[in-house]
């Protein structure tokens, strides 16, 4: 007997070995199941074919029209306002069917649709840009409904084919904000560099705003003008991604994250996390398959 995919708007793969949800399908068509906060242990990928409004995500808020394409990664709050023609696809998938970390050579989406503190979460699409991700949409589907051998590769080899369209048209838009000095851009690269090579040990504003010689009120300004978000919340999230990481890749105690993070307390590291993260980071561990990840390939 064949399935009706048009008509079906819910396809489900569940992981036989936690119950959980491993990846999923789904087809909407308001904004009901997203106009509260969702914080999933699984990445989220939202196609909106039709709409417009503005989705909450962490600490900032962006608006968004048709044919925009919305990345979070796991555990990231994101909540949609939208009009009463709001259409499209809900992608989900767990970190133990695809984890972006282990095939980072392969598919590059990790700091590009996910954990990029710098940008949007969001990709504009061409009409034959959501054409070809509806066709991988529909392969995925079709493969959903065949348990026959092999089905977890060709559904992760569509999966990675549309991961990596998107990472190809996010980084041909490179939206780069406007500048209203000459000195802004210097200043949000240096800060930038100076993030990625100081956040494990320099965890404040102040300690930023001395090093590039501006005061932190200033610096701040910036930041929320250019990136949507405070310095203390910049310098929480990359902490939060590499923490992240760690919990997922290794078997290393929290404890030993925390210190590597630069927190000489293993309690107060807990609470930050819980804080910007919404769950500790052993319930962060467990939820996202960290057991299996050592031994997935």
């Amino acid at each position: 007997m064949t399935t009706d995919l048009t008509a079906q708007t819910a396809f489900t793969l569940i992981n036989p070995q936690t119950n959980a949800l491993a990846f999923k399908i789904f087809g909407f068509e308001d904004d009901s199941y997203f106009n509260h906060t969702k914080n999933y242990n699984y990445y989220s990928i939202i196609l909106v074919l039709n709409g417009a409004g503005k989705v909450k995500t962490d600490m900032s808020e962006y608006f968004f029209t048709a044919n925009t394409l919305a990345c979070f990664a796991v555990y990231q709050p994101f909540m949609f306002k939208a009009d009463n023609g709001f259409k499209g696809i809900l992608i989900s998938f767990h970190p133990d069917f695809f984890c972006i970390h282990k095939h980072q050579a392969e598919v590059a989406c990790n700091g590009v649709l996910f954990n990029n503190i710098y940008k949007s979460p969001l990709v504009n699409l061409g009409d034959q840009d959501v054409q070809a991700m509806l066709m991988l949409i529909d392969q995925l589907k079709i493969e959903m409904q065949n348990a026959d051998l092999a089905q977890y590769e060709l559904m992760v080899s569509y999966l990675k084919i549309f991961l990596i369209n998107a990472s190809r048209l996010k980084l041909s838009q490179n939206l780069e904000p406007v500048f209203k000095h000459e000195k802004e851009p210097f200043i949000l690269q240096t800060l930038k560099d100076a993030i990625e090579e100081h956040y494990k040990t320099k965890h404040s504003p102040g300690e930023y705003a001395d090093m590039l010689n501006i005061t932190t009120k200033a610096l701040n300004r910036v930041t929320k003008t250019h990136f949507n978000k405070t310095l203390t919340n910049l310098i929480a999230e990359r902490i939060i991604i590499e923490a992240k990481r760690e919990l997922y890749l290794t078997s290393k105690p929290v404890k030993t994250i925390a210190y590597e993070l630069g927190f000489n307390d293993e309690f107060y590291f807990s609470r930050f996390f819980k804080t910007n993260a919404s769950v500790p980071p052993q319930v962060y561990r467990e939820t996202v398959g960290f057991a299996r990840a050592e031994g997935q390939v």
